[in-house]
């Protein structure tokens, strides 16, 4: 098995029209790098480079990749490929967008749009988790444009977290780093590592992987609006169904959020994708004030019924 250290691509590397400036970040499963095109733009280069299949070290652009590796390796850079094909097809404000994509140093890499902002994980941070409601409705409502684009577009995004929204400098936010390429090997049994976030993921990442469906990007999103609210994720989904001892938004954070936020949240955290919002428009609905968070149940709806029959009575007398 490789070493996890793989080595960068120096900078000023010149890779086809881009020279490499320094490294934006790095990870398990590729290096992404800040470059300059033909026309001084600069541009994000995300580099197919998994540590457990590929190794690169000294001065040697090509990574070594083992024979025992070669075909998941090929493979991954098939997928990672067809990733990029996909998104290129996006054209959405809240979506990252991907410029071009190609072959070079027996790997694959993937241009983006380079923008200018942090991580909601880095803005959490930042504020603490004193995060205003307005603000959390008004960013996650738009990030849902940009989920609903990709669902109509018959794709899965299966990694939202904190980490993988880009919030810009003019405060609107970005949906980054797809893992439809991971989703695949991980179903091919390979040994990379897996492409969802204990906390974020859904309960079907943990193992009904033929329910997963929009609802599981949802799911993720109830946990990144969590994490605004508290600065850390839920319990882990896999965790909470062996024992379910999530702290629900409704206990945790009364009195600082609206209930109906509270609610949204505990609606998408349900562990029963069927009973999470099924859509990104009935969250989104839901986040701006347009419809019910979550079908009303028990005391509640009883409460309801008693009121409507009573008015019914009081016309009738």
């Amino acid at each position: 098995m490789p070493s996890q250290a793989n080595q960068p691509l120096p900078e000023g590397y010149q890779l086809l029209n881009y020279r490499l400036l320094r490294v934006l970040a790095s990870g398990g499963f590729s290096f992404v790098y800040l470059a300059h095109d033909e026309n001084e733009a600069p541009v994000a280069i995300k580099e197919f480079l998994p540590s457990t299949l590929a190794l690169r070290v000294g001065q040697d652009p090509l990574p070594e990749v083992s024979e025992s590796h070669l075909a998941a390796f090929r493979y991954g850079m098939r997928c990672f490929f067809e990733e990029g094909k996909a998104l290129a097809k996006l054209n959405h404000p809240n979506v990252v967008r991907v410029l071009n994509f190609f072959r070079a140093n027996e790997t694959v890499y993937m241009v983006m749009r380079y923008e200018r902002g942090r991580t909601l994980q880095e803005h959490i941070h930042a504020h603490r988790g004193a995060l205003r409601e307005s603000w959390v409705r008004r960013t996650f409502a738009q990030l849902l444009n940009g989920l609903r684009e990709v669902h109509s577009n018959k794709l899965l995004h299966l990694d939202i977290k904190p980490g993988n929204v880009y919030v810009r400098n003019d405060g609107t936010p970005l949906l980054l780093d797809f893992g439809a390429a991971r989703q695949t090997l991980s179903e091919e049994g390979t040994k990379l590592p897996p492409m969802y976030t204990p906390g974020f993921a859904s309960p079907e990442h943990h193992g009904k992987r033929d329910h997963l469906g929009p609802w599981s990007d949802i799911y993720s999103v109830g946990a990144s609006i969590y994490a605004c609210l508290g600065a850390s994720a839920p319990q882990p989904a896999d965790q909470r169904l062996q024992k379910d001892r999530l702290l629900s938004a409704r206990k945790g954070w009364a009195g600082k959020y609206s209930n109906e936020l509270l609610d949204i949240v505990d609606w998408c955290l349900r562990l029963d994708h069927l009973q999470r919002p099924q859509s990104g428009f009935a969250l989104q609905k839901a986040l701006l004030g347009k419809a019910e968070p979550t079908p009303r149940t028990g005391v509640a709806a009883f409460a309801q019924l008693k009121g409507a029959l009573v008015r019914l009575g009081k016309r009738r007398a």
